[in-house]
């Protein structure tokens, strides 16, 4: 029989070793998985975290965009990846809480396959249309499209939050609105400015620069509150349909399996980035603001999103490409 003292001993010594093996997280590269094309909110996101939890762990923390099926690509490969806290996902409620409902053969769970990390911020989407379209705010726009019956909007894709945005429009409104996937934000915006659509719902980071450039005419934002990035710009709810609000979670997740101590870890540096004025400035410059929940927290929140969108498409009649 081993003696207790020593019992107790082996197992403390086990115990700290583990905790050193996991201490020096991170000791190499981390990468940051973005399951969109660059240009979102999602990758310039990822792309402010990168650099700063890369400046305090002293480590280079990269980003690779693996978009394609909706975000499910990036989504499969990062629950397939080891859970050792080197590989993470930057998601956000649009592909974590819409796809499971909206697309046949998803082949990981969004709640099981992967460890809520950190919350991040969220996103408002803002409602544009291109400068040939008369209606100069969102009543009239409404107006308009009851009136002509033929105006379109386009979206990142099938299933995408910015897509079942126009439709929550149509179904709040009475308007019918013709919809226009594209493979991505970009080629959406694209073609708003150019004219062969008439309006988008765009997220914040993705249309700041054309906006202020005067490339296309913003007239609404999905959140309940106005944003300090647009103080000028009125919520979809002040504009007469006061149960409209919309503001999407963007966080960090690891996959199933990561040790809770690493995952604790970067929770906590990425709250500190989240306090740090410097970073929030950076946050509100794209038009963001800075969500700070635990990961036990985070993992309700992205439950109930699970189920709160799971009736949005099934109202709507969504369906994937």
């Amino acid at each position: 029989m081993i003696p207790i003292k020593a019992a107790v001993l082996g197992a403390a010594v086990a115990f700290c070793a583990a905790g050193a093996a996991h201490a020096a997280y991170p000791d190499h590269a981390v990468k940051i998985v973005v399951p969109q094309a660059p240009g979102g909110a999602s990758d310039a996101l990822a792309r402010l975290i990168a650099q700063k939890l890369g400046e305090a762990w002293g480590q280079p923390v990269v980003v690779e965009n693996r978009a394609g099926a909706g975000g499910n690509i990036g989504l499969e490969s990062v629950a397939r990846s080891t859970g050792d806290g080197y590989t993470l996902l930057m998601s956000y409620e649009g592909t974590q809480a819409i796809n499971v409902s909206l697309y046949k053969g998803v082949t990981y769970d969004p709640v099981g396959d992967f460890e809520p990390v950190a919350t991040v911020a969220t996103v408002p989407f803002l409602l544009a249309v291109n400068n040939t379209v008369k209606a100069t705010d969102f009543k009239a726009f409404v107006a308009a499209a009851k009136a002509d019956g033929k105006m379109t909007f386009g979206s990142a894709g099938n299933g995408t939050v910015n897509h079942l945005l126009g439709e929550m429009l149509n179904m709040v409104t009475g308007t019918k609105l013709t919809h226009v996937p594209y493979r991505g934000a970009g080629p959406a915006l694209t073609d708003l400015m150019g004219g062969s659509i008439d309006s988008v719902f765009s997220s914040a980071p993705s249309i700041a620069q054309q906006v202020d450039a005067g490339k296309v005419r913003a007239l609404a934002i999905t959140s309940a509150k106005r944003s300090e990035r647009f103080p000028d710009l009125p919520t979809i709810a002040e504009s007469g349909y006061p149960t409209f609000d919309v503001n999407p979670w963007f966080g960090l997740f690891a996959p199933k399996g990561t040790p809770r101590d690493v995952v604790q870890k970067i929770s906590t540096d990425v709250g500190r980035l989240l306090e740090d004025p410097a970073f929030v400035a950076s946050l509100a410059a794209q038009g963001a603001t800075p969500m700070k929940r635990t990961p036990d927290q985070f993992k309700t929140i992205l439950i109930d999103d699970i189920k709160k969108w799971a009736v949005v498409v099934k109202e709507s009649g969504a369906v994937a490409n």
